[in-house]
């Protein structure tokens, strides 16, 4: 099917057959929610359909529904997002698995409407699992995966694909089969939730070593993500032909220089490495896919023995520049030998990042040293 990315996030959110579906419209999320709903009126689409007054609400909705033991799903972006923040923690902390597509978009002030990370990457500590695509047909595969994962941990999952340069843009879409979506995601249904008959209840006071506990059982469902993110998406290839790993090399072969990138900034960077190979430079590319809990090990196994990292950002944070620049410092601290990490801060608020663009980057960082902080590029 010839889809936008977000009518494929409708796609497939309907084959994973959500029982509740709590939302609020806001741009440039808006067409997912709009979609749902012409399948739920086409009758081709069972679910509860709750619109709220509220961001806020929407997911307090999805918390509530998810501790009844049903599969649950939203959608939101940018400010929506920001309003959820206070309700993102209770669900990780309620061990509520909903899964979420956040549509990457600029967060206000100013105003604006174009494609940048910093909305999702500021709930990084929030408890829930990112993943980011790079395409329509990613974006639906992904949805259906992370149920997966979700209900296996009980842990929220954030799908998270970038404004316009995949919300809204047209690509050839493969949709899965309802029966064989089906086979790879059985219905969910938790032995704990919220019932009468069970006599349980969430969400009551605890003194400091029962909170302890409780954080720490949330970091330990988180380090059992990367193992079974592996393992859905490897029976997800073998069932639908498709997969994507968490962490993906390419061109790596005695690379002298990697790029580091996620989201859609990943298809350019690629048409870059192929370039610069043309050109005489050993260059490669790791994508990143899962960006919470980040996957160090894998990471380091991806860059071990190339000399220099590149990231070109789409985020900002106040203070200490690139987002994924400080996770890679982290990431290769400690290794024996470690890639310098260059970081440049170029796709701030959407600034659109060509190929020439990153063989540049590339290129001056092949002749300079690292500096402490990411450096703004235009």
């Amino acid at each position: 099917m010839l889809l936008t990315g977000n009518h494929a996030v409708a796609y497939g959110v309907m084959l994973a057959r959500p029982a509740v579906v709590p939302v609020y419209p806001i741009t440039p999320q808006t067409p997912i929610l709009e979609k749902i709903s012409d399948l739920q009126l086409a009758g081709e689409f069972a679910v509860d359909l709750m619109t709220a007054e509220s961001e806020h609400s929407a997911m307090s909705a999805c918390i509530t529904a998810s501790l009844t033991g049903v599969r649950v799903f939203t959608a939101t972006a940018s400010q929506g997002l920001m309003l959820m923040h206070e309700m993102l923690h209770f669900a990780s902390g309620a061990r509520a698995p909903i899964v979420m597509v956040n549509v990457n978009r600029t967060v206000s002030s100013p105003w604006g409407f174009w494609p940048d990370q910093t909305d999702s990457l500021s709930q990084r500590d929030t408890g829930w699992i990112q993943y980011y695509t790079e395409s329509g047909q990613e974006s639906l595969d992904t949805v259906i995966q992370a149920f997966k994962v979700a209900e296996q941990v009980l842990l929220p999952v954030m799908v998270v694909h970038e404004a316009f340069y995949i919300s809204h843009a047209l690509e050839p879409v493969t949709v899965p089969a309802q029966d064989v979506v089906d086979a790879y995601l059985p219905p969910f249904d938790p032995a704990v939730r919220l019932d009468p008959g069970l006599g349980r209840s969430w969400g009551n006071p605890v003194n400091q070593d029962l909170y302890f506990r409780f954080r720490q059982a949330v970091g330990e469902a988180m380090d059992r993500v990367p193992g079974l993110a592996l393992q859905a998406d490897a029976e997800y290839e073998k069932m639908f032909g498709r997969g994507y790993e968490i962490v993906e090399r390419y061109r790596m072969e005695g690379a002298e220089i990697a790029i580091v990138a996620f989201g859609s900034m990943v298809g350019t960077a690629r048409v870059a490495v192929d370039a610069l190979r043309e050109a005489g430079i050993s260059a490669g590319l790791v994508k990143l896919k899962l960006f919470r809990p980040f996957p160090i090990g894998e990471v380091r196994a991806a860059v071990a023995g190339v000399p220099k990292l590149v990231v070109m950002e789409r985020n900002f944070s106040p203070g200490a520049g690139g987002i994924l620049h400080q996770e890679l410092k982290a990431t290769v601290c400690g290794m024996e030998d470690p890639p310098k990490v260059h970081g440049y801060l170029a796709g701030v608020g959407g600034v659109n990042v060509s190929p020439a663009k990153i063989e540049a980057l590339v290129r001056r960082a092949l002749e300079e040293e690292p500096v402490p902080q990411s450096v703004w590029q235009r």
